[in-house]
């Protein structure tokens, strides 16, 4: 397993290397490839699917432009989370300001996210919605940092480095998450729920 993730490591430095030559289809691979990652981060951070849309946009945009900063060593995926991270908060500056009402359109059961096994007859899309919903309800870095470590695959230490705070906080904070969905998730559950 260790060496797949060398490989694909290997595998975005050349991308990385051809996008820095002009190469288009490199770009667009890179692009196809991180896409989801970065939309579900900026979804965690706005709840909003046309502002989430807009850092995509904007963070591709951005690496295009600074592809040339990225060393080789590095890990691609925190560099370029790192970036739409930063593109966020400085969005929700510019556009939300102090005083304006932090406002989340749509559902997070909207984003179409990965079920792990259609097949299971328990896995329905009442409970997604519910799950979704509850995940919504979540502060706003406890709801980040869950949709990184879960949806995006990211290590706590990544998580650390990408919102710029202490491992520990990132630990506590994934940990809060949890707890803070069971309960949220508990009253749809019934009985079946307490005996987990």
């Amino acid at each position: 397993m260790e060496g797949l993730k060398t490989d694909e490591q290997k595998d975005i430095y050349t991308l990385v290397e051809r996008i820095k030559e002009g190469d288009r289809e490199a770009f667009m691979t890179v692009t196809s490839l991180y896409q989801k990652k970065v939309f579900l981060l900026a979804f965690s951070f706005f709840r909003n699917k046309e502002d989430a849309m807009d850092i995509v946009q904007e963070t591709f945009l951005r690496l295009y432009q600074k592809v040339y900063m990225f060393k080789r060593g590095k890990n691609f995926q925190s560099w370029l989370l790192q970036i739409a991270k930063n593109l966020c908060v400085d969005y929700y500056r510019k556009n939300y300001g102090k005083n304006r009402e932090w406002q989340g359109e749509k559902p997070v059961d909207e984003m179409n996210l990965p079920v792990q096994n259609e097949a299971d007859p328990f896995v329905s899309s009442d409970l997604k919605g519910i799950f979704s919903s509850c995940i919504k309800k979540l502060a706003s870095r406890q709801r980040m940092i869950f949709v990184m470590k879960h949806y995006n695959q990211l290590k706590y230490r990544e998580i650390a480095q990408i919102l710029d705070i202490s491992l520990g906080t990132a630990k506590s904070l994934h940990f809060k998450a949890v707890q803070n969905l069971r309960g949220l998730i508990a009253p749809y559950m019934g009985d079946s729920y307490d005996r987990l």
